[in-house]
């Protein structure tokens, strides 16, 4: 409680002890005379009503709180019903009411200005953080009740951040003409952190299987980096969902968190999360059928459109996705107001789901508009492009959920909304899009550190909602001992208002290497479009001009010396890339296929066609515990024109395959004094990965890798007469790798073993490198 508001409580307390007594006074002098005056005795008649102390709130003011009209009869009860209304409206800090005779004196003391505001005690979060919170302003009249308020929002502040045992008191200073300074002091106490983070009921899947899927984490010897270990209540209904979305995807359908819950150690500073769930059985689609209900609408059609068959793992969104196919089809057909609604029936002997999709007639509604608040920077447009439906247009509740989840994948906004509500008409609805802004740009500074590139320091910036139009911009800058590195890249994801995405990027790259003998320098300009093909494929086209130079050869290489006469070489280029992804569907969750294509027709000083393959599987084992993976990919360079590459057009298979250094396989010169590396127009690599924990505590992000390479690089136009060997010859490598997620970034260190080599590569048996993801 502070100062004032006890002081204000006493002053009230005083304030109705003497007018209860004036009230006992007048009832026992009515009481002992009752035939003299009885009227009198029960109520005042005033005929001037005086207002004392006040100095910014006139006094008619005043009067009008207090309600009392002059030569108006009043009872003690009004009387007290007056003062209140003059206390409740927070002008004043002490009010008396003292009638005099015919005269009513109204007392007040006016509750003081703000002087200033200033925040004690905090030092995990800043001043200018907690300002935000606080509602009371200087040069404002100071409001107990509103200071409450602040120090309650500032100890909310600290317990979203963690911090259970925070507390926050509000006190003042009064200075001299009725100012006071407001004061937050604050006792942070210590971050509340989850200690442990059990499961009761789970038996297909381990804690530490769960506690990845959780958004909650444990505290861990990274606790002072990891947030996310800090116990937050309402993130245990975000967890619930999540756990929730992790069992239906896997054919969970009986799947239910029962309980969540939290205990407080007795030192208030950990706390044990318990999710006790039921898992129930995991089922399989069974029999899967179509019907029409609606007259002259053929089945079958419908039908033809689905993907999902027998035998495939259930979920939600394998449904969904049928559904959606089903329903576009409808609307391609010119028939609105159809719906699909899917009808299970659970077969527990056999843990499969019968699904029949029934093709119905709809309510015919339509959409009269689409509101959106909260965008105070993202404009109107970028939010309304996620829907497939505009104003007058059928409703469909469906088609508003996916527009919902579309919305909310953009990453602009930390919390979005979608409702509806009953239109102008009972056949009309108003879409209600309800979002709340994020940050979105970031300007960075790092450091690097790679083996062939030595330390390096970057700067970057990007903003993924450039002046709110949803369009994604970024400029980096980095420089390491041996490299230069400078870039930038403006992508307009909806070009025209279609699916349609423009891209713009550039380059400027120098290089002088250890691992080669001569300066390279790479300038670059790409401009292009892409649009998805299907659900899970989609289509690039590109053009663009580059200039190559290597200059500042030392070695005595006839080959190279002979490329280096040629100087800078300026060419031009068209391509496309084709990309199948049936991971971002999420119908698998244990795995899936990613297939890249892709070619450039290559024109100007250097002309050859540049063809490039990629493929990959993986999958989930041993409790999903457990990641394998299977890479292939390949490159071919063509030359056409009758021209022949350079050393910075051919394939070096650096990053490839792993055991080796850069420019450490491949034909090499072995007649020149530093046996050149030259680099080959084909290359080819498999490799298997597997990704495993090591039994350390999830939140230390720390796990473990095995991987086994095999691949090439190859073929030259020219051989120097048959003295370079640029015949297909294999290398192998096995080793292991130790991933650890770290707050800059996915760290890789790969330990590594040549099995097949030849005598002149070049070995790299430890390489520590930024993680990436296909």
């Amino acid at each position: 409680m502070t100062q004032s508001a006890a002081k204000g409580r006493s002053f009230r307390a005083s304030s109705r002890a003497r007018l209860l007594a004036t009230a006992v006074f007048l009832g026992a002098a009515t009481a002992s005379a009752p035939f003299l005056a009885p009227a009198y005795a029960q109520s005042f008649s005033f005929s001037n009503v005086e207002i004392q102390g006040n100095e910014r709130v006139d006094a008619a003011t005043i009067l009008s709180y207090a309600g009392i009209r002059r030569g108006e009869e009043v009872s003690a009860a009004q009387l007290n019903d007056a003062y209140q209304r003059i206390m409740n409206s927070n002008l004043f800090e002490k009010v008396e009411l003292v009638p005099q005779g015919s005269t009513l004196v109204v007392k007040v003391v006016e509750y003081p200005i703000v002087n200033v505001i200033s925040i004690e005690g905090n030092k995990r979060l800043k001043d200018e953080k907690l300002s935000e919170l606080i509602k009371s302003q200087p040069r404002r009249i100071y409001s107990p009740s509103q200071a409450e308020a602040d120090a309650a929002a500032i100890a909310e502040a600290y317990r979203v951040a963690g911090r259970l045992a925070a507390s926050v008191t509000p006190k003042i200073i009064r200075r001299n003409d009725n100012r006071v300074d407001l004061v937050f002091e604050i006792t942070e106490g210590k971050v509340v952190e989850n200690e442990r983070i059990s499961f009761v009921g789970n038996k297909d899947f381990s804690d530490r299987r769960l506690r990845q899927i959780l958004q909650t984490k444990q505290a861990g010897f990274l606790r002072n980096l990891i947030q996310r270990d800090t116990y937050v209540p309402e993130r245990l209904d975000i967890d619930k969902k999540l756990l929730t979305d992790f069992y239906l995807s896997r054919g969970y359908i009986d799947f239910q968190v029962l309980d969540a819950s939290a205990e407080v150690s007795r030192e208030r500073d950990a706390t044990f999360v318990t999710f006790t769930v039921r898992e129930g059985l995991s089922y399989d689609i069974g029999k899967v059928t179509t019907v029409s209900e609606v007259e002259g609408l053929d089945a079958a059609e419908f039908e033809a459109v689905q993907k999902i068959k027998p035998g495939q793992t259930y979920s939600p969104l394998l449904i969904d996705n049928n559904i959606t196919r089903m329903e576009t089809l409808a609307l391609k057909k010119g028939l609105n107001f159809i719906r699909i609604e899917p009808r299970l029936t659970k077969n527990q002997r056999g843990q499969v789901v019968d699904v029949e999709f029934a093709i119905m007639r709809g309510e015919k509604i339509f959409v009269e508009r689409i509101d959106i608040e909260g965008n105070t920077t993202t404009l109107d447009q970028v939010v309304r492009r996620q829907f497939r439906t505009v104003e007058g247009d059928p409703f469909n509740p469906r088609e508003i959920r996916q527009s919902a989840e579309r919305i909310r994948a953009l990453g602009f906004f930390s919390d979005a909304k979608v409702s509806t509500d009953q239109g102008s008409d009972p056949d009309q609805v108003v879409v209600n899009v309800d979002v709340e802004e994020q940050p979105t740009g970031s300007l960075s500074f790092g450091m690097s550190y790679s083996v062939s590139s030595g330390v390096g320091f970057n700067i970057g910036f990007s903003e993924t909602n450039f002046l709110g139009r949803g369009q994604a911009l970024s400029l980096n800058i980095s420089t390491a001992s041996k490299n230069q590195n400078s870039s930038f890249s403006f992508t307009e994801p909806a070009l025209l208002g279609r699916d349609l995405k423009f891209n713009i990027s550039g380059y400027y790259k120098t290089s002088n290497s250890d691992y080669s003998y001569y300066d390279t320098r790479n300038i670059g300009f790409k401009t292009g479009i892409g649009f998805p093909l299907g659900e899970q494929s989609s289509l690039d086209l590109r053009v663009g001009v580059a200039e190559d130079r290597m200059y500042n050869y030392t070695g005595d290489s006839a080959i190279l010396l002979a490329e280096e006469a040629q100087d800078a070489l300026t060419t031009f280029s068209l391509g496309y890339s084709y990309e199948y992804d049936n991971r971002i569907t999420g119908l698998n969750p244990k795995g899936g296929v990613l297939l890249r294509f892709g070619q450039d027709f290559v024109g100007g000083d250097s002309k050859y066609v540049e063809t490039t393959a990629l493929a990959m599987a993986e999958t989930k084992v041993m409790n999903e515990e457990v990641t394998l993976r299977a890479i292939f990919e390949g490159g071919a360079i063509t030359p056409t024109g009758g021209t022949v590459t350079r050393v910075t057009d051919r394939f070096f298979g650096n990053g490839k395959i792993r055991g080796f250094e850069p420019n450490g396989i491949g034909p090499r010169d072995l007649t020149a004094t530093n046996d050149d590396a030259l680099g080959g127009n084909m290359f080819a690599v498999a490799r298997f990965e597997a990704d495993f924990p090591l039994g350390l505590p999830e939140e230390y992000g720390i796990t473990g890798g095995a991987f086994m390479d095999v691949g090439s690089v190859w073929s030259l136009d020219n051989t120097n007469g048959g003295a370079v060997d640029d015949s297909f010859i294999p290398r192998a490598t096995v080793g292991v790798s130790i991933f650890w997620t770290t707050p800059i970034g996915p760290l890789r260190f790969n330990f590594s073993h040549a099995v097949k080599k030849e005598d002149y590569d070049k070995e790299q048996t430890f390489d520590l490198t930024i993680s990436t993801k296909f």
